[in-house]
């Protein structure tokens, strides 16, 4: 007798199940974005980082000049070469970010109950009774019973290396506090963080375009970091800025949210940013910490948003994950220009890698010819499960022939050499035929 009951889930192939496997190439879904310090500068060490899957390299210019930066990125260009993992390059800008200036870098002993000044005068010497900070308006910002946090960043109360300030009065330009734990601060700055209180300064400083205009540009870097983003017109300002530079047009800027101002324009930033970085170890001191990501309502608000109708590209997005879930792929291939596609692939979080190959475009300025695509693939890096492939422009994307090498052929091939496709395996490729754009579904052969 035959059974009646219906087959809902397509079985897992057994010849994909006793085929080994290889040690994959893509390292995890999640990227790393690897901050390069004093301990992490090296070749060999930066090295290191590639393998274990750093995909994007963050300079910090909240410390270190140029030339230090300069000489980090050449290390990182070497690693690159030798491992042959792509890396793409973000510049961390300063922003409106108050610190303590401590030259002599003498470790400074401050005792809970105990008073400390707070003073924008830079000339004097950093002590347990007076901290010299680079901020004159301060006094006009603050008043008393406010808190003020100096420091590490996220603070638990257990730590003491970090502290936490009240305001008690203010005395022309100078902030008098009282010392609420017992710390100890080494080093020539600390982040200072006035808790839920606006800061009369620029979110893109006189510095910061300085070091984006003979650091960034020349270097081409691939993401801008913009620190304490509070506002839209933030991005806007600093979009505009890029502009003007040349090839950062191309670059792409990552708000960062550091505080409750932010938090409270977040919908419009994210409206105009190209994507957002959640600084929680400030924020953290701007709110409860356990308040920092609730990750539940962030899933149903993304769910919201997309909305019906969905847009053409969105639709192709949402049935190539669709798809490649209902078929069990061990991959989906998107072919791109512009790298949109891919990362609407990559928003609806696919259980399978993503290998963005992007297809380089023609472009001339009257004088001279050259292809782009460079910028797109590197920054593919920093988005969850995408994995960038830079085709060939002389390849066709799709090609007429059996016997004609073709973009995908290419992809295939790459992706089986890494491990991540095996014989028998299903594959889903999004691509462009003519007009149209169409998700259609491969399986391989031995």
């Amino acid at each position: 007798m035959h059974s009646t009951n219906l087959l809902l889930e397509e079985p897992i192939r057994m010849a994909s199940i006793l085929e080994p496997s290889k040690t994959s190439f893509f390292p995890a879904m999640t990227k790393i974005v690897g901050t390069l310090g004093p301990k992490s500068r090296s070749v060999d060490t930066i090295s290191a980082c590639l393998k274990a899957g750093m995909s994007v390299a963050r300079f910090d210019f909240s410390w270190g000049d140029a030339a230090y930066h300069q000489e980090t990125l050449e290390n990182l260009k070497l690693a690159i070469k030798s491992t042959k993992k792509l890396c793409a390059v973000m510049l961390d800008t300063v922003g409106p970010e108050l610190q303590v200036v401590n030259k002599s870098e003498t470790t400074l002993s401050l005792e809970e109950n105990g008073t400390v000044v707070l003073t924008p005068h830079h000339g004097q010497e950093a002590s347990s009774s007076l901290l010299p900070i680079n901020f004159s308006g301060l006094a006009k910002a603050v008043t008393p019973g406010a808190t003020i946090f100096v420091g590490q960043y996220l603070f638990t109360g257990s730590e003491t290396t970090s502290v936490w300030l009240e305001v008690s009065e203010v005395k022309g330009d100078d902030v008098v506090c009282i010392i609420k734990n017992t710390a100890t601060l080494a080093g020539s700055l600390f982040t200072l963080h006035c808790s839920q209180i606006h800061i009369d300064l620029p979110t893109l400083s006189d510095e910061d375009k300085d070091v984006i205009r003979k650091w960034g540009a020349p270097n081409k870097i691939d993401f801008l970091s913009l620190s304490y983003t509070r506002h839209a017109e933030d991005v806007r300002q600093a979009r505009e800025f890029l502009s003007k530079l040349g090839d950062l047009s191309q670059t792409q800027i990552f708000a960062k949210i550091e505080n409750v101002e932010g938090l409270n324009h977040f919908d419009e930033i994210l409206a105009e940013a190209d994507g957002i970085i959640l600084s929680r170890g400030n924020l953290g001191i701007d709110l409860p910490p356990e308040k920092v990501f609730n990750q539940d309502l962030y899933y149903k608000r993304t769910v919201k948003y997309v909305g019906e109708p969905m847009t053409h590209l969105e639709s192709i997005a949402s049935s190539a994950v669709r798809a490649a879930i209902k078929v069990k792929a061990s991959v989906i291939i998107c072919f791109t220009s512009s790298g949109r596609a891919a990362r609407l692939i990559s928003k609806y979080r696919p259980s399978m890698p993503v290998l963005s190959v992007v297809i380089p475009r023609l472009k001339t300025n009257q004088l001279r010819w050259s292809f782009t695509g460079a910028f797109e693939a590197r920054q593919s890096l920093i988005v969850r499960g995408l994995f960038p492939m830079l085709a060939d422009p002389r390849h066709p994307a799709e090609s007429t022939s059996a016997t004609n090498e073709s973009v995908l052929k290419v992809a295939l091939d790459h992706g089986k050499a890494s491990g991540v496709i095996k014989s028998h395996d299903r594959v889903v490729v999004c691509q462009k035929m003519g007009d149209s754009s169409v998700v259609k579904i491969i399986e391989l052969e031995d």
